[in-house]
């Protein structure tokens, strides 16, 4: 299918902490054949939005967040193929473009959060625009990206960049989050590459806790659907998964949580395989549960 051509740049001139950042966005892909679509992104310089409108839109919207361990985005399978399959429950979907870490950004662990902050206000600021209900637009992440999911779902209202226009005045708390085998700690059990690819060399214990996204979960923190396979040796679901699970748990957020036996790392939220297509009805009917959702 063609990718989508309605797109929605972040940040009017260059991005926070970007002044000497020269970058030109590339889309490689995994596979020698360009027929199977399973493109990554990387050296990202023009953070973005892929507006993705559904045939017949229920008014409920998801900010999409593929994984690629802080390195690279995953942009078909966890990004593109999610909103297709979030537009067939009539869900608009925004698959976000956002700057990797460790490309030369000053305050480079807080750049994802810089840019979900602003997607989630631009996104909000033109809800008539796209025909949504701000009020029904959260946000879903996988792998890292789950990481970013968690994130935002704990750190919507931190501080971490000047306001730039009006949209800077609305509010960057997601209704809810999706976290799909996600990264959560940065301690023992993390995902090694997204840790150093994220905080860098500066791995004291106090900034260890401070992107562990369990550890600042609040009361505060928004309802959350939780999502991974039992044999994912990738990112282990006990300090991560599991973890963030027992911290919402214990601050009585809402939360649902849903282990696969037999699943692997990356099965995503698409109907490609039974264990995504299961994943998306699971998510689906939480939100319309939620009412968030019209119908899964």
């Amino acid at each position: 299918m063609a990718d989508p051509t309605e797109i929605v740049r972040l940040w009017p001139s260059t991005p926070p902490g970007g002044e000497g950042v020269k970058l030109v966005t590339k889309m490689e892909s995994f596979s020698q054949n360009l027929a199977n679509h399973d493109r990554f992104l990387r050296d990202v310089g023009d953070p973005h939005l892929w507006v993705c409108r559904p045939p017949k839109p229920d008014g409920s919207a998801v900010l999409v967040i593929a994984g690629g361990g802080y390195t690279v985005i995953v942009i078909d399978h966890e990004g593109f193929e999610t909103a297709r399959r979030l537009n067939a429950a009539g869900v608009t979907a925004f698959v976000l473009q956002y700057r990797l870490p460790g490309e030369g950004w000053a305050n480079s662990a807080d750049v994802p959060l810089q840019d979900m902050q602003r997607a989630m206000r631009l996104i909000r600021a033109n809800a008539k625009r796209f025909a949504i209900d701000p009020t029904r637009l959260g946000v879903i992440g996988f792998s890292a990206g789950g990481h970013m999911s968690a994130t935002l779902a704990t750190r919507y209202d931190e501080k971490v960049y000047a306001p730039v226009d009006a949209a800077d005045q609305c509010d960057a708390r997601p209704a809810f989050a999706g976290m799909i085998y996600p990264v959560i700690t940065m301690g023992p059990g993390t995902h090694a590459d997204s840790r150093d690819r994220l905080i860098g060399s500066d791995q004291s214990a106090a900034r260890l806790e401070a992107y562990s996204c369990d550890k600042r979960v609040t009361p505060r923190t928004v309802p959350s659907f939780i999502s991974f396979g039992g044999n994912d040796t990738l990112v282990p679901p006990w300090p991560n998964s599991m973890a963030m699970y027992k911290a919402l748990v214990t601050a009585n957020v809402p939360v649902e949580l849903h282990a696969f036996e037999d699943g692997p790392h990356g099965f995503g939220l698409t109907g490609d395989s039974p264990k995504g297509e299961l994943n998306a009805k699971l998510f689906l009917a939480w939100g319309a549960r939620g009412g968030w959702f019209k119908s899964a």
